[in-house]
């Protein structure tokens, strides 16, 4: 062939049929994610750059201001309309701007910015070398108990890349209850998973128990992503699109015009029954639900405890705005399809939670079973289908958060020469030692039983009147006898604390910094202005509680 037929053929082949389009990028209005990767991505290059004594005080500095600056970024926004009239889908499809989105997102970021004092806390340790330490390991990659940890211990090394870990968490957290597209919401799930991971195998006491539990979790994670995954693959194969809007025109049948490659495969009931199915179960794995919440005891006990606070608070609020959107934006023409499965999971979820934690001898272990009966109450919200099932959900999602960060930030400061006593036997007597801590954690363990003039009351009466409005009276019926079973191991906890002799060689209870102080006051606040007034923030939800589509 001569070189003017090949030049011919190559101008031919390079001649543009249509012009790729530059992609319009809403910055504005993903802002207050924007601020938390970027913040994040500055937290790696200070510790690559910054002299390691000062590198503290900067991460904490930066995580703190970042999150901040997120938060007004979000209340922006909702001043500006955007989570109700301007409510629209921004960043060409993947991201929606609404009222659940804005709601969701500034819960994660203020549960992030009380996470972020836990984590920072420097006082409950016994000063080590001359240096004060944190809850988290000198040097994250030397063997448990060999020379190498000591010599790190003694040089007074600190892994503070925790912080910029975190930030990524929480960046991921706030793109995963917004994401409007398939693609999206995996990207995310992986962008706050793997950091959490990380998270969960730096305790500085009980090493190889936090390192298992973290290869737990991977490992279960990898699993429930795949299945996502798969998921998701089979919806596209279904609707020939990873859009939330096409997936459900598709599942409704409002669609004009089939793709004649697709024409085999849209409508395909299978695919969309299964895709749906595994994509759930991904979601229904981070919120903890029964049966996909063997990962939670574990991991809940062997993680660092300021990371199990930030854990336990933060993925159930953004894996339930994530699972909110997918059920009411995606698959409201399914309604019929996935109701009596959620029912299903509701009821055990609400019921194992409850009855296997009153076999719990570990104060950890008491808690995240109690975070998986909560799962399922959440879910009655989630199952009512109605406006007023998002906003209970949003509000009871609120409430939770706080709660389980005070109460985790209580439980480091109960501590014996091993570390932090997290054995029930070792809480006997508390509230003789130290009045205040084990009054301090009586509320938050009322509110977790939902006791009147608690958050846990407001949200609880909330779901449940939701889910009765929708038609799911019996599934109340099931909540409130679970919430009775759950009362008993709560009031339980409260009796060993004041009731019971204090033990002579019993724990201490260590003076916090500040920083511990005002998440523990943050969480009692909360728990108390959201349990006596709950109104203003009923309505702040009721507001919020619309998917733009």
């Amino acid at each position: 062939m001569s070189a003017t037929a090949v030049h011919s053929l190559w101008t031919m082949a390079a001649d543009p049929v249509d012009k790729i389009d530059a992609p319009t990028i809403e910055y504005g209005q993903l802002s207050p994610v924007l601020i938390v990767i970027g913040a994040a991505v500055i937290g790696v290059l200070i510790e690559a750059f910054v002299p390691r004594k000062t590198r503290y005080y900067a991460q904490l500095f930066l995580s703190v201001v970042s999150l901040a600056a997120a938060f007004a970024a979000v209340v922006g926004l909702a001043a500006r309309g955007f989570g109700t009239t301007k409510a629209q889908i921004a960043a060409m499809g993947a991201i929606a701007v609404d009222g659940p989105a804005l709601f969701l997102q500034g819960v994660i970021l203020l549960t992030g910015i009380v996470a972020i004092f836990t984590f920072a806390e420097r006082r409950l340790d016994p000063v080590s070398h001359g240096n004060r330490v944190d809850s988290f390991v000198a040097q994250a990659g030397s063997v448990p108990g060999s020379e190498g940890e000591q010599a790190a211990t003694k040089a007074g090394f600190a892994t503070t890349e925790v912080f910029p870990l975190a930030l990524f968490a929480i960046g991921g957290m706030l793109v995963f209850p917004a994401a409007n597209d398939l693609l999206t919401l995996f990207i995310a799930l992986e962008v706050f998973s793997l950091p959490l991971y990380l998270l969960c195998a730096l305790a500085r006491r009980k090493r190889l128990m936090s390192q298992e539990s973290a290869v737990k979790y991977f490992l279960l994670g990898a699993f429930a992503s795949a299945f996502t995954l798969f998921g998701i693959a089979l919806l596209y194969g279904y609707a020939g699109s990873v859009s939330y809007a096409t997936v459900a025109d598709v599942v409704e049948g409002n669609v004009k015009t089939v793709d004649p490659a697709l024409a085999d495969t849209m409508g395909n009931d299978a695919l969309l029954l299964i895709g749906v199915a595994m994509v759930v179960m991904g979601l229904l794995f981070k919120v903890g639900a029964v049966p996909f919440h063997m990962w939670t005891p574990d991991v809940y006990q062997g993680a660092p405890t300021p990371v199990t606070g930030f854990m336990a608070a933060a993925t159930k609020v953004a894996a339930f705005g994530a699972l909110l959107r997918l059920l009411y934006v995606v698959l409201p023409g399914l309604r019929w399809d996935w109701r009596p499965v959620m029912w299903g999971v509701a009821v055990i979820t609400m019921l194992g939670g409850a009855i296997i934690a009153i076999t719990q001898t570990d104060i950890k272990r008491l808690l995240a079973y109690s975070s998986v009966a909560h799962a399922g109450f959440i879910l009655a919200g989630v199952i009512a289908t109605t406006p007023d099932g998002i906003s209970s959900v949003l509000f009871y999602l609120a409430a939770y958060s706080f709660v389980t960060i005070g109460a985790f930030a209580v439980v480091t400061l109960v501590r014996d020469a091993g570390g932090e006593a997290t054995h029930l036997s070792k809480w006997a007597g508390l509230g003789r030692r130290s009045p205040l801590v084990a009054a301090v954690f009586a509320v938050f363990l009322l509110a977790f039983a939902g006791i009147p003039l608690t958050s846990g009351f407001a949200g609880k009466f909330a779901v449940f009147k939701a889910a009765a409005e929708g038609g799911a009276g019996p599934l109340v019926v099931v909540g409130v006898l679970s919430s009775a079973i759950a009362a008993f191991f709560y009031i339980r906890v409260i009796v060993l604390m004041f009731f019971s002799e204090p033990k002579a060689d019993g724990p201490t209870v260590a003076v916090p910094s500040p920083l511990t102080m005002t998440a523990i006051g943050v969480g009692v606040a909360v728990t108390l202005v959201l349990g006596v007034a709950p109104q203003y923030f009923l309505d702040l939800a009721n507001q919020a509680g619309v998917f733009v589509r």
